[in-house]
């Protein structure tokens, strides 16, 4: 059991790092939302699992509240990268640039027409 929590918290702090990583190697604040949030889930996540393994292991009971640290994680990670990537976006948008325009699709014949504008 000890050898499988431990193979866990390992493999969920890889996945943490991963995210880092990744928030540190791309470009764009848009590319960049993205590494964190899965490596933060989904490596919380395998941590929280391997900690209730350890724990359930050595106290001789089921240790749950991981669960409640879970759940927390992840509904509210998810929730502010959504929100800054939003903030971001109506920021952009206000000072006339628009992020989700590649500069391929700018110089792009097709796309030089003006888009409709919004109400």
């Amino acid at each position: 059991m000890s050898w499988a929590a431990g193979c866990l918290i390992f493999l969920g702090a890889l996945l943490a790092f991963s995210g880092s990583i990744g928030l540190l190697t791309l470009k764009t604040f848009y590319e960049r939302v993205h590494p964190p949030t899965m490596g933060t889930t989904l490596g919380t996540g395998l941590i929280l699992v391997g900690s209730m393994l350890h724990f359930t292991a050595i106290d001789g009971r089921p240790v749950l509240h991981e669960i409640l640290i879970g759940l927390f994680m992840t509904l509210t990670t998810p929730v502010t990268y959504m929100l800054l990537v939003r903030a971001s976006l109506e920021r952009d948008r206000g000072e006339g640039r628009d992020p989700l325009r590649t500069d391929a699709a700018r110089s792009s014949p097709s796309m030089r027409a003006e888009s409709p504008r919004e109400p």
